[in-house]
């Protein structure tokens, strides 16, 4: 299922699948501090974030992830980026990340709520997963926000060598218990 024709509008927001056009303002903003608690390491050349959107084009166009830029929907600034991954599994995965300039405006926890509407009237799942390394608060709440329960925790090693204690939040379709 081809997945590039996507497009999700929340209040302020409108989600559009990732492109090359937005590969300059993902390879500035996607560095420290945002990055501190993601998996993968920044991007070191533009080229790696030319990468990234390769493969997420790929994965968007073969149905098994959905990754979007975020857009102000008032003035078309990118604010960041946010997906939903692992389609093709039992349950999918979302995550976020917005600049640090966007920070503090809830954008993030608007963005994964437009997903996961989006989610619940096109996927068939049990629950989404929303996994966060346990201090970083602001991920927690965007969780919590949509009646996320914490589903197991683990250790990880991140891509830049830091360990987190982490947190798996499991959301279930359509606010279901």
């Amino acid at each position: 299922m081809d997945l590039s024709h996507v497009q999700i509008e929340t209040e302020r927001l409108r989600l559009v699948p990732v492109g090359m056009k937005f590969k300059e303002e993902i390879f500035r903003e996607f560095q420290e501090p945002v990055t501190e608690f993601v998996y993968t390491k920044p991007p070191e050349k533009v080229e790696d974030t030319e990468d990234f959107i390769r493969k997420a084009q790929q994965s968007i166009r073969e149905g098994t992830d959905l990754t979007m830029a975020v857009l102000k929907k008032d003035s078309g600034e990118f604010l960041g980026c946010s997906g939903i991954h692992d389609l093709d599994k039992g349950n999918p995965e979302m995550g976020v990340w917005t600049k640090k300039s966007a920070h503090g405006n809830k954008y993030g926890r608007e963005a994964v709520a437009g997903l996961k509407q989006w989610a619940d009237k096109n996927l068939e799942f049990d629950h989404v997963i929303f996994t966060v390394a346990a201090q970083n608060i602001a991920s927690r709440k965007i969780a919590e926000s949509l009646g996320g329960k914490v589903g197991k925790e683990y250790e990880k090693t991140m891509q830049s060598g830091r360990t987190y204690h982490m947190v798996e939040y499991w959301i279930s379709k359509n606010g279901e218990k």
